[in-house]
């Protein structure tokens, strides 16, 4: 049932033109080809086994959909990777990303788009998520909880992105709104039709308002994609073994380019301000290892 939506919204961006806004795409996730091999648990009705061999996946990890086929083929196989995590409890790796794609596309295409909290949706809708997902992959640690959150928080940017880019750029053209977008022609037109009508409410508006305004207070937005804070750390261990991460490694590298630089002059300026910080807190604990080990030697040669 997925993959028929999955061609829908594949074959509905092709029919665009380029006249629709499209809301930007991954590139750096579109592009990178897996430079890790994901290991896979072979299932059976009766059994599972865990599977020595590992299978390096070099096809593209899109967003959505695009994930949908080699899923699909591996369920067939019955054949689930292997959700792996860092030492801080993060999922990391290529079996993570693609189990993070597969929770978005039954977000987007299993939970009803209505105006509605999380907690509101039926538990029975949640719990067939739960097991298309664990029917796909060994989750492991988190299991359904951290599952069914990711879900929600897809589901709320799904619609977050609706409003923003097919909904409120159209406020002035009713005949642009009466149809769901080309690219999500799963969505059913009584349920968009109402979405569209919470969207224009004052109600809605007044919240849009107050949502915007503690956006523009967020000065230090990292550029990480998908991979989050957690495949930082996982990469840069990789990259420099033996070395500790700390927190402000990270903060630092979560806003770098590609090239190391940090584009926004404010948060260079932060970023330098945070390394003058270390830089002071490291020789005032240098300073007072110095005054123990002389105060230390004064009492020895006292006795």
């Amino acid at each position: 049932m997925v993959s028929h939506q999955d061609q829908s919204k594949d074959s509905g961006s092709k029919k665009n033109g380029g006249k629709e806004q499209v809301p930007p795409q991954d590139k750096s996730s579109k592009e990178m080809k897996s430079s890790k091999k994901m290991k896979f648990a072979s299932s059976s009705a009766e059994t599972e086994q865990t599977s020595q061999t590992t299978i390096s996946d070099d096809s593209k990890t899109g967003r959505g959909m695009s994930t949908m086929p080699r899923v699909v083929k591996r369920k067939l196989q019955k054949l689930r990777p292997i959700v792996e995590y860092n030492k801080r409890g993060k999922g990391v790796g290529q079996a993570h990303i693609e189990m993070q794609s597969y929770i978005g596309v039954l977000a987007r295409s299993r939970i009803p788009l209505v105006d509605k909290k999380w907690s509101q949706i039926p538990k029975d809708i949640k719990e067939q998520i739960w097991e298309a997902v664990d029917m796909a992959f060994v989750v492991g640690q988190g299991g359904k909880t951290s599952v069914l959150a990711s879900a929600s928080k897809k589901w709320k940017d799904f619609k977050s992105t609706l409003t923003r880019h097919y909904i409120l750029p159209y406020t002035n053209d009713r005949e642009k709104l009466s149809q769901p977008p080309e690219t999500y022609k799963f969505i059913e037109k009584a349920q968009w039709d109402a979405f569209v009508a919470s969207r224009l409410s004052k109600d809605f508006e007044s919240v849009h308002s107050q949502h915007a305004q503690i956006r523009e207070k967020l000065e230090y937005n990292h550029r990480l994609s998908r991979k989050g804070y957690a495949g930082l750390e996982d990469q840069l261990e990789e990259t420099m073994p033996g070395v500790e991460i700390d927190r402000s490694t990270l903060w630092k590298r979560a806003r770098q380019d590609k090239h190391g630089n940090i584009p926004d002059p404010k948060v260079a300026e932060k970023a330098k301000l945070i390394v003058s910080l270390l830089s002071l807190c490291f020789k005032f604990l240098l300073n007072c290892e110095l005054f123990l080990l002389r105060r230390m030697l004064y009492f020895s040669s006292c006795e």
